[in-house]
């Protein structure tokens, strides 16, 4: 069988639900009822063999079936979940020896009635996937949330497994890397079960706890552990997965079925169990552990500043690489030691970190361009983090490897009260509304070129001119005179 390709980005649809769409008249006349579709692939060759992947509905008109037989043979060892046979223009009916040759191989043959065009059975299928997939994000997200309220409660290890263990439908425990039981929850197991369960913890879990001796017979200098391991014993599917930080624990499940969205809520399971079961950690990663899983259970950011040690100010800072390749999390880590932070993200375009309590000014770095934002408190982060996205959009346009964020507080503006400058600047661009007053800010900040601004808006030149021309429009001013700029430009400072 050709090597498994990478999963598709939907799970897989079951034949029955495709041959209960009543319009495609589809009829299963051999073979299994039950297979899985993970994809629609057509043709008419010979032996499409070295074509498939794996789980595809194969769908043909018979042009060249010579030897039934032989053929199917050839499907069935690349893995094709199923064959759908048309009705035209070749073949009046399926031929007998092929609904012989499936029914002994164990192939699902489906019957396409003439009317049936394999380009409908394809976008069924796809359909079918969309659905299936959007019911699975509900599934994680209803997950998510409830795994998250029991991380909350007074014994969150326990509640935590509990809430897994109905999500999943089966039985969930942590492990130790003996395979001694810390907590289980949902049904019972069979002893072969529990067995399994436990080899699989000593396969992912550290065979030994930091400060304890090794395990006899433990080799120096082996191996890393694989994060994950997997099992079946009958109809029980088993996994394990080991718990981060190095304190040798394993969440070990055991479901009657494998559905899609499992692994994700299982790895939802993993972050809430390592970050609470957590060995004693330096003050600086105990308290940004704590911070983390406060916030992702409702608090204030200011109720969590404090653990952070950061003070009054923090400073973000967004930065992409000069060249336009993509960021990844070791460079983006890279670049925020460099500033002397631990605290980055990515999302492979843009790098975002986050520089906590006093600090060095910001610098150029080589091969990044960057955005600085002013100084602010924790409860103004989201203003700060657009201050630096406007600031590297700014250093992007002119060309210059670092753009930092000018709070405008001196001069002329310094004497008019904040309050009344608010309200004006309020009450003078009230007809704009996103994105046309950021449009506007980076274009009076660059002197009106349109280029420039395309460049850090990542918009088309000819959309920065519609959208200025409707600031125009919707002021009723005219953007070429320069006392209208300036008053736009004092308020659009007040945002």
């Amino acid at each position: 069988m050709p090597d498994s390709p990478a999963g598709p980005p939907a799970p897989p649809i079951p034949l029955a639900e495709l041959l209960a769409r009543e319009e495609l008249g589809l009829r299963r006349i051999a073979g299994p009822e039950h297979t899985d579709l993970l994809w629609v692939h057509t043709s008419e060759m010979a032996d499409p063999y070295p074509y498939l992947l794996g789980g595809e509905l194969l769908l043909t008109a018979g042009v060249q079936l010579a030897d039934a037989d032989t053929y199917v043979a050839r499907l069935v060892q690349a893995g094709a979940a199923a064959l759908g046979f048309g009705l035209a223009p070749v073949h009046d009916t399926v031929p007998d020896a092929l609904v012989e040759a499936c029914e002994r191989h164990g192939l699902p043959l489906v019957e396409v009635p003439r009317e049936t065009r394999f380009t409908a059975i394809a976008r069924a299928v796809w359909r079918l996937m969309a659905e299936a997939r959007h019911r699975e994000l509900r599934r994680v997200t209803r997950a998510q949330q409830a795994l998250a309220t029991a991380a909350a409660r007074p014994d969150p290890v326990p509640a935590v497994l509990r809430q897994l263990a109905v999500h999943l439908e089966g039985r969930v425990a942590l492990l130790t890397a003996d395979g001694a039981v810390l907590h289980a929850a949902g049904g019972r197991t069979a002893p072969d079960v529990r067995t399994a369960l436990a080899r699989l913890a000593r396969v992912v879990a550290p065979a030994t706890l930091p400060g304890a001796p090794p395990a006899p017979g433990a080799a120096a200098g082996r191996k890393p552990s694989p994060s994950t391991a997997t099992d079946t014993r009958g109809g029980t599917h088993l996994f394990a997965y080991a718990l981060g930080g190095g304190q040798g624990l394993a969440l070990a499940l055991a479901t009657p079925r494998r559905d899609s969205g499992d692994h994700t809520v299982a790895g939802i399971a993993v972050v809430l169990l390592s970050l609470l079961t957590a060995p004693h950690q330096g003050a600086d990663a105990a308290g940004r552990s704590a911070a983390l899983v406060r916030l992702l259970l409702g608090a204030a950011p200011q109720d969590v500043a404090p653990l952070l040690g950061a003070g009054d100010s923090w400073t973000v800072v967004h930065a992409r690489r000069a060249d336009g390749s993509p960021a990844d999390a070791l460079s983006a880590g890279a670049l925020g030691a460099a500033l002397g932070s631990a605290l980055s993200d990515t999302d492979r375009e843009t790098v975002r970190i986050l520089l906590p309590g006093p600090h060095e000014p910001v610098g150029p770095q080589p091969g990044w361009t960057l955005g600085v934002s002013g100084p602010a408190p924790v409860s103004a982060l989201p203003d700060a983090d657009t201050q630096a996205s406007r600031a590297l959009g700014h250093a992007e346009a002119t060309r210059a490897p670092l753009g930092t964020h000018s709070p405008g507080t001196g001069g002329l503006s310094a004497l008019i009260p904040a309050d009344r400058a608010e309200a004006h600047a309020r009450a003078l661009l009230a007809p704009l509304t996103e994105p046309l007053a950021g449009t506007l800010r980076c274009w009076l900040s660059l002197h009106g070129s349109w280029d420039r601004t395309a460049v850090a808006l990542k918009v088309h030149r000819n959309t920065v001119r519609q959208r200025i021309a409707r600031c125009a429009a919707l002021l009723d001013a005219d953007l070429d005179d320069m006392d209208v700029r300036t008053e736009l430009w004092f308020a659009l400072r007040q945002g």
